[in-house]
């Protein structure tokens, strides 16, 4: 009797194991399939009836093939070969249905005991393509939204680029941004196609080094049906065709490969482009922006960039300068990220004290506005509510990881790089003003303390805080 009531108990859980197994399968959106050790079905779900229009009695104890409209039985390949099938292109049911299908072998014990299939349908997946192809058109579409009135800045070096770029944007030549990482040539981009007379035509940008070559090409020119495999039916319009009577903004144009260069060449030379599996030209009219920070002289003399494509880039240059060649404009670029962070983060933040804006601006800003925006928003993080002021403590530390960051603070555009000062007078007060800087705003601004550091008098410390402007 208690071996009976043993076996009752186990027979009670597998029925239970059973009933929540077929629970789960038969609640799952994925299509699924499954095969004994000799091919014939042995279960399926809602869902692959759903798919399929096929029920249990069409294909429960039949053959694999009675579900196949066009295709061969991956669970056939799977019984055979013991190995799983993934990402096959097949038609099933009466209404020839496409899916792709994945197919693994059931193994238990060592011993094979079937194979189980699941079907995705590929009208979805093309539908979910699709809307994210729509997405990503909106939002190349959505992205000229600056304006010239957007750039920050009444330095010299800034309105002459301003200047300049206001002049190309009256006329349809190709005008090719020059500048560091971070100086802001998209904000330039779109501000040029808001002042062109197209408008009101199309913006789209494309990251020329964020593609692989092949995928770069057939985003830009577009591709026909049966160009490579995986090529959507019906092929694909390019971006330049997307752009047609607009502006396409070409950003890191240095990185392209010299195959793709010649084709570019084409588009500028003759206005035309050709499709990825197409011998047919097709017109178009785009206005081409690039931009660049890469040295394209140089890459001209190592032969990675063409000549030819140079020269037609190069119509109208506009040199974007760098956060440290206009240090006068930090002050204007502050303020305006203070009232913006405010927004983003329920803030009110209404300025930025002395000592820390002259720690501002005495560094020498690789990373250009981009990276002041950054230290800026770090800035206010760490702030307490109802904090109002930036102080040198809310700052984090400034450092250049391609320099001694004892001379991270030097500001070119001190008077000390005059050519009275040249020579080892000029780098000695240079040296002795980033270490002034660094040591305060390694103690927080606190000049009692980074006089104890230095190990010099406060008053010798104040001396030359006064000499440099510091004070």
């Amino acid at each position: 009797m208690e071996e009976f009531d043993e076996l009752r108990a186990k027979v009670n859980t597998l029925q239970e194991v059973r009933i929540l197994l077929s629970a789960i399968i038969d609640s799952t959106q994925d299509a699924i399939s499954v095969v004994d050790e000799n091919g014939l079905g042995l279960l399926i779900n809602p869902a692959y009836t759903r798919m399929t229009g096929l029920t249990a009695n069409d294909v429960i104890g039949k053959p694999p093939t009675v579900d196949i409209a066009e295709g061969e039985s991956m669970h056939m390949q799977v019984l055979k070969t013991r190995l799983p099938v993934k990402g096959v292109l097949m038609k099933v049911g009466p209404k020839r249905k496409e899916v792709i299908v994945n197919v693994a072998p059931i193994i238990v014990s060592g011993q094979l005991r079937g194979s189980v299939g699941v079907l995705h349908d590929i009208s979805e997946i093309h539908k979910l393509s699709e809307e994210l192809e729509s997405a990503k058109r909106l939002i190349r579409h959505l992205e000229a939204k600056y304006t010239f009135r957007d750039i920050i800045g009444e330095s010299e070096a800034i309105m002459a680029a301003i200047e300049q770029a206001r002049r190309a944007a009256v006329t349809p030549a190709t005008v090719l941004l020059r500048g560091e990482s971070g100086t802001g040539k998209e904000l330039f981009a779109h501000a040029i196609h808001r002042s062109s007379e197209r408008q009101k035509g199309q913006y789209i940008r494309v990251n020329c080094s964020a593609l692989a070559e092949g995928l770069l090409e057939s985003e830009l020119f577009g591709y026909v049906e049966g160009a490579f495999t995986g090529a959507k039916r019906g092929g694909k319009a390019g971006l330049f065709e997307e752009a047609n009577g607009g502006t396409i903004f070409l950003d890191e144009i240095g990185e392209i490969s010299l195959n793709l260069q010649a084709k570019l060449l084409r588009v500028l030379q003759e206005r035309e482009i050709v499709k990825v599996g197409d011998n047919r030209a097709l017109n178009i009219d785009v206005r081409v922006i690039t931009a660049t920070n890469a040295n394209l002289e140089a890459e001209l003399r190592a032969g990675r960039f063409r000549e030819d494509l140079y020269y037609r880039l190069n119509v109208i240059p506009v040199i974007i300068p760098p956060l440290r060649q206009r240090c006068e404009d930090i002050p204007l670029l502050i303020q305006h990220l203070i009232g913006s962070f405010n927004q983003d983060y329920g803030r009110c933040v209404e300025r930025i004290s002395n000592e820390a804006l002259q720690i501002l601006m005495g560094y020498h800003w690789p990373g250009n506005v981009r990276e002041l925006e950054n230290i800026i928003g770090r800035a206010i993080i760490n702030m307490r509510i109802g904090e109002t002021v930036v102080e040198l403590h809310h700052l984090p530390i400034l450092a250049n990881p391609n320099a001694n960051p004892e001379l991270a603070f030097v500001n070119p555009q001190q008077p000390s790089l005059t050519r009275e000062d040249e020579g080892f007078e000029g780098l000695y007060k240079q040296w002795e003003r980033s270490i002034l800087l660094a040591t305060l705003q390694k103690n927080g601004g606190n000049k009692t303390k980074s006089a104890q550091d230095l190990k010099m008098s406060i008053r010798n410390f104040y001396y030359k805080l006064k000499r440099h402007a510091l004070v």
